[in-house]
């Protein structure tokens, strides 16, 4: 490994490489001013204070609007801020995966926050559901996978944790790989009682690529999910 010195700052040319840069990405990187270690992290702490919490709307959702104030990069504390939260949960998605079909089993559905945003609200998307309270991420995907596509996980393996719109919403995603025989899966399913109307479609992981090429694929964790199964395809088969 080539260790390169740019001030007082040591970095390798693979481990640029590795993360994406091209090499003419790297030898720009080499012009711009570098930020010695030890000043790049000030020692502020990341604290906060929550002043007020008040729920505004309680539904199927909660609306909840918070006074809080927080530490400073520059040192101190803000002002006192205002900020509402929309608290939903946390849910799981799963990417159905059938290495053997090199398929993948997705759900259509009909979407209230695509109305008036998409020309179309009925997305496709992965298999999620929300988690109830002591109920694990693991235990979702499981349930949701035979509720919504009818099909069983073989075999079960997570991919990434993330916060779905940090800037006003707390949902945090827990996405998984998840390996199935896709030849047991289609139909219309969901619950009923729920107002669920979903349909199961088998597409091939090239068809699936494709409508994410094409920017047809509008749902943010399943935009997610895809790009990790093309990064690892040829190896996900490993769940």
């Amino acid at each position: 490994m080539l260790i390169y010195f740019h001030g007082n700052c040591a970095f390798s040319l693979p481990s640029f490489m590795t993360y994406g840069a091209s090499l003419w990405d790297t030898i720009r990187l080499l012009h711009l001013p570098c930020i010695p270690k030890n000043h790049r992290k000030k020692s502020m702490k990341y604290e906060h204070e929550i002043l007020e919490e008040r729920t505004c709307y309680q539904g199927f959702f909660r609306l909840a609007r918070y006074r809080l104030r927080h530490a400073l990069f520059a040192g101190g504390k803000s002002e006192i801020l205002t900020r509402e939260r929309l608290e939903r949960g946390h849910a799981a998605a799963v990417v159905l995966h059938d290495p053997d079909l090199d398929s993948l089993v997705m759900v259509e559905q009909f979407r209230i926050g695509a109305v008036g945003v998409l020309e179309n609200p009925w997305l496709l998307e992965l298999v999620a559901g929300i988690m109830e309270e002591g109920e694990s991420p693991e235990e979702v995907i499981r349930r949701e996978a035979v509720e919504e596509a009818g099909c069983e996980i073989l075999a079960l393996s997570p991919i990434a944790r993330f916060l779905l719109s940090p800037g006003g919403c707390s949902e945090e995603i827990h996405l998984f790989h998840g390996r199935v025989d896709a030849r047991e899966a289609g139909g219309i399913h969901g619950c009923v009682h729920e107002g669920e109307d979903i349909r199961v479609r088998v597409v091939t992981v090239d068809e699936a690529l494709g409508l994410l090429e094409a920017g047809e694929i509008a749902n943010a964790t399943t935009v997610i999910g895809l790009q990790w199964l093309a990064m690892h395809r040829g190896s996900s088969d490993r769940a």
